[in-house]
């Protein structure tokens, strides 16, 4: 989750445009995390002695980490850490901008020890997302302040959506910040009541519906059909079953779920302000 908010971050200070962060987003499964990033990532080389070892690689037959170490940046046993180390999604993300030329090396380490800074996490937390850490984030990032109603069950449920997404259907998505929606919408709907009170709703247009569906019936699908909206509505489904599993558990909330059904044309002018 903290590889989206990474993304979302990137957006928001220009530092990429949405194409190529989604690019980058789609390329993450077969990108290799370079030795130069992750010893950038670990604070053991700046990006300008990165820079400098690999426009040395350019003249010199010699593999990368052996110029590390001939120069003094790194000693074997730091490489061999390096290469060991788990691969977070924030550095594979960096290093698929950096392959495609949307970002230099500097500009992703700037940016990576800016977002840690503004949102006050560790190197450690990229590897080990605890649900309170990743709910705290979100409720800056939408800039709830207790100024919700129902807040905290409103970061729980979208905390468990980012991970539902990325578990059903893919990582290659970045959060947006709350907009209202217009008074019509066509998609998935279900009705959360008793121990808690909402309306969830999976609205897109056709062809993301279309991609959704694929995705989470791990099928090929080319149409909008019946098909394919019995899909989005049962994701919706698992996902609110599993919130309510949660609350069930945490907090002994029961919570009940109205059918959910497809809707082509969805009155949302009399929802409140949704």
């Amino acid at each position: 989750m903290l590889t989206q908010l990474f993304g979302n971050y990137l957006l928001k200070q220009h530092l990429v445009s949405p194409s190529h962060l989604i690019e980058a987003l789609r390329e993450s499964s077969s990108t290799r995390v370079k030795l130069g990033v992750l010893a950038i990532d670990a604070g053991l080389m700046t990006p300008e002695q990165v820079d400098e070892i690999h426009e040395l690689q350019r003249i010199m037959d010699k593999r990368i980490g052996d110029l590390m170490v001939e120069k003094g940046y790194l000693s074997p046993e730091q490489i061999a850490v390096l290469l060991k180390s788990q691969k977070s999604g924030h550095l594979i993300l960096g290093q698929a901008l950096i392959d495609n030329g949307h970002m230099t090396t500097a500009q992703f380490a700037d940016a990576i020890r800016q977002f840690k800074i503004d949102n006050n996490i560790t190197d450690d937390d990229f590897y080990d997302v605890k649900d309170e850490l990743t709910e705290k984030m979100l409720g800056r990032f939408y800039k709830l302040n207790g100024n919700v109603a129902g807040e905290e069950h409103l970061v729980e449920y979208v905390s468990l959506l980012f991970k539902n997404l990325i578990r059903f259907v893919g990582d290659d998505f970045v959060p947006n910040k709350i907009e209202k929606l217009d008074t019509t919408a066509s998609g998935a709907k279900q009705r959360i009541r008793h121990g808690l009170s909402a309306i969830t709703i999976i609205d897109a247009d056709e062809n993301t519906m279309v991609e959704f569906a694929s995705r989470f019936s791990n099928e090929s699908l080319s149409m909008n059909d019946d098909y394919t909206k019995a899909c989005i509505s049962e994701f919706l489904n698992l996902h609110n079953g599993l919130f309510a599993v949660k609350l069930s558990n945490n907090e002994g909330l029961e919570i009940e779920l109205e059918p959910q059904k497809y809707y082509e044309q969805m009155d949302l002018s009399g929802l409140g302000n949704l």
